[in-house]
């Protein structure tokens, strides 16, 4: 092909493409004009890759041709409003639908923790089963408390962070099959109880829960909200009611997702908290009112916003213009 001539025969329109492309307001024939011009010079720029691929009119044409789109479908809407519409509707609505799960798992993991923590604690020959007198007085005397002040704090909350986090995407992800969320739960309260068991069995409680609470409060809530989030996954396929099983994994895979990109700052703010007032000078009742603050702050947010929208008919998942069209199926 000869550029120079295709570029000769086709200028005025490409002149005419970027004149319309910059005008605020159009007339009705001049937008029709426009679309002509943009699905031709997107002809043209394809022709010119193919057989002339000169880079200088190709960056050209292409600049060319975005414009052209931006102006025929519009300015996007502003991501902050999707990103305000999501932690004010889509997360809230999300999270007050599965409630049920995730308080079934605060309080299944809760029992489980506390009849750990007593088992331990009041049997010595399971704390000899367990570890050394030494390893345990390691523990009590040093090891629990430094742990929360061994690194720098923002190294700590990003360590802390991304830990959690992946345990709870672990929950989500794995929630399909069920089971692996129910051990990973399992893993969580018996871990908690031990070294609580240990901990009491040296007088040493008013320590682990000085230190625990602060930050675990919220940090246990997120967890078992994702393990609750993917027991509700597991379960839309088990037993879907009126929807398709396809249907109803699709639509609660996506308010999981939700759930999930939600739970990412929620982490962060424990991770945080984990690592700049669980070990502060701050008194203990100081630091626990901060965690209790918090965790009131994101039960409040769940039970108000995640109410009103779920009566407004919102169930967390994507607008329905996102979604797409579903198959009719035979009632």
């Amino acid at each position: 092909m000869d550029l120079d001539a295709y570029v000769s025969a086709h200028r005025q329109e490409w002149a005419r493409l970027g004149e319309l492309s910059g005008r605020r307001r159009l007339t009705g024939a001049e937008a029709d004009e426009l679309v002509t011009l943009y699905e031709r010079v997107g002809t043209q720029l394809s022709v010119v890759r193919s057989t002339a691929p000169d880079p200088a009119l190709v960056a050209r044409l292409s600049a060319l041709v975005t414009r052209a789109r931006a102006a025929t479908t519009g300015p996007p809407e502003a991501a902050w409003r999707d990103l305000a519409r999501f932690f004010a509707v889509s997360f809230p609505a999300a999270l007050y639908r599965a409630r049920r799960w995730w308080i079934s798992c605060a309080l299944a993991s809760l029992v489980l923790a506390l009849a750990v923590g007593w088992w331990v604690a009041a049997h010595p020959q399971v704390q000899a089963a367990v570890a050394s007198d030494e390893q345990i007085r390691q523990l009590v005397e040093n090891d629990f408390e430094s742990y929360y002040s061994t690194y720098a704090a923002s190294s700590f909350a990003a360590q802390v962070w991304t830990n959690n986090a992946w345990i709870a995407a672990l929950c989500i992800a794995s929630g399909v099959l069920g089971l692996p969320v129910l051990w990973i739960l399992y893993q969580n309260a018996l871990n908690v109880g031990l070294v609580g068991g240990l901990m009491a069995s040296r007088d040493r409680l008013d320590l682990f829960f000085g230190l625990i609470l602060p930050h675990g409060l919220l940090e246990l809530t997120a967890v078992f909200v994702a393990a609750g989030t993917g027991l509700r996954l597991c379960w839309s396929w088990i037993d879907p009611g009126p929807r398709t099983r396809s249907g109803a994994l699709a639509q609660e895979g996506r308010a999981a997702v939700a759930i999930a990109m939600g739970l990412v700052l929620v982490l962060a703010v424990s991770g945080a908290i984990e690592a700049f007032v669980t070990p502060s000078p701050l008194p203990t009742w100081a630091r626990i009112g901060i965690g209790a603050l918090v965790e009131v702050a994101f039960l409040t947010y769940v039970f108000t916003l995640g109410r009103w929208a779920v009566r407004r008919g919102e169930i967390g998942d994507l607008e329905e213009r996102y979604v797409g069209d579903a198959l009719p199926i035979a009632g």
